[in-house]
């Protein structure tokens, strides 16, 4: 039987080990997110509102305008035109804004 003193110490230095691993990537995803937090509020308050949505981060669909689905038809024919969930926006009626991101400044 092989003696239990060198496996209990390798067990506990591998669980120290992860043990500061884990407790590093905490930290720093916690302090990366702050300051992220942080840059993101400065930005705010100095950055002017976007013109295209005017600082609400979304507008009115373009292809459907607002209606959540189009008018479709796989041939040109007036008596059978089928309403269609609109590809663009999903049927959600508002698109995020592409000049700023969805974030409502620039």
């Amino acid at each position: 039987m092989p003696p239990l003193e060198p496996i209990r110490f390798l067990r506990n230095s591998v669980l120290v080990a992860l043990g500061g691993f884990v407790t590093i990537n905490v930290v720093s995803a916690a302090a990366f997110g702050a300051f992220r937090l942080a840059t993101e509020e400065k930005r705010k308050k100095s950055g002017l509102p976007c013109g295209a949505c005017r600082g609400k981060g979304f507008y009115i669909c373009k292809l459907c305008k607002g209606d959540a689905t189009i008018k479709w038809s796989p041939l040109y024919d007036p008596v059978c035109i089928n309403p269609c969930l609109c590809p663009t926006c999903d049927g959600h009626r508002v698109q995020r804004c592409l000049n700023c991101l969805g974030k409502g400044y620039w």
